[in-house]
């Protein structure tokens, strides 16, 4: 049993290991490319599988991922990264923590690298579950930075999650097809650690559609609060407009240039007055009784 990684290969790099293993043409050529969906492939010496591994920045929330393509034979793993987010590192580990399950074959070597680009997907969608709490905080803020913060961060979010989507939901369906027994690539004692892999792979799947949901639900909750304040804000305006309004009232119609009471005396200016007064105290009180103002 042997595992070969190949790391950003070249032409001269596929032609040699599909010299050596009898790889088919068809997997070779999906290595080859990439933005592959995950996905298990069938051939009649071997398996092909495609899938990625995930990472999310520290500081914008993205998350980036990073093509691996796997071929699975009797006897064999070869491996083909590209990009940086994928290291072999922690399949090592995996793999030396376990060497009483060596003796199980392939799967042995399977098992590690799923459970390797598993629990990346989860941790991406613990992560990005931290952030969209820390955004909820926000959205009674009365700051315009911190409004604007959230419509941004919250559009951001949901373009990590609809990217993350679309690699760990297919996952369900690559860990499943490894688990028949008709493809000989899981033996019955390596059958419950792949069983704890496909249960980590639909938690991550049901937290990552709940997550787009509530990021949606954040969305509109941010509009519903922006609406609100819009209508306390006319509100308001609307009060203060028709207090100003009675004394432009009052003397508009103190100028008419006709006689009215106290017209050609003091008398009209203090009358004038104190009906200003007392109609603005008015207002002012019922408006602040009804919580207008």
């Amino acid at each position: 049993m042997i595992w070969l990684d190949v790391c950003d290969p070249a032409s001269g790099d596929f032609d040699m290991i599909t010299e050596e293993f009898g790889l088919h043409a068809l997997a070779v050529e999906d290595a080859r490319h990439e933005h592959q969906r995950p996905k298990l492939d069938t051939y009649r010496t071997h398996l092909f599988l495609s899938a990625y591994a995930v990472t999310v920045d520290a500081d914008s929330g993205a998350v980036g991922t990073s093509e691996v393509s796997a071929f699975i034979t009797s006897n064999a793993l070869i491996t083909v990264r590209k990009g940086r987010h994928c290291r072999v590192e922690p399949m090592v580990e995996r793999w030396d923590n376990a060497p009483e399950l060596a003796r199980h074959g392939v799967g042995f070597l399977v098992h590690g690298l799923l459970d390797y680009l598993v629990d990346g997907h989860f941790s991406a969608v613990q992560d990005l579950d931290d952030r969209i709490e820390q955004l909820e905080d926000l959205l009674f803020e009365d700051s315009p930075d911190e409004i604007q913060a959230v419509q941004r961060r919250s559009f951001e979010l949901r373009k990590s999650l609809v990217r993350l989507r679309r690699v760990v939901l297919p996952m369900r369906e690559v860990v499943n097809s490894l688990l028949r027994r008709d493809l000989h690539v899981v033996s019955e004692p390596m059958m419950p650690y792949f069983q704890d892999v496909y249960d980590h792979v639909l938690r991550a799947t049901e937290w990552t559609e709940s997550l787009r949901d509530l990021v949606t639900t954040v969305m509109e909750t941010n509009l519903t609060v922006q609406g609100n304040r819009m209508n306390l804000i006319m509100k308001k305006v609307t009060s203060w407009a028709a207090i100003i309004a009675v004394p432009t009232a009052v003397t508009g119609f103190y100028g008419q240039n006709v006689p009215y009471p106290g017209f050609g005396g003091h008398s009209g200016f203090w009358t004038s007055t104190i009906v200003m007064v007392v109609l603005l105290v008015l207002l002012y009180v019922t408006f602040k009784r009804r919580d207008w103002i």
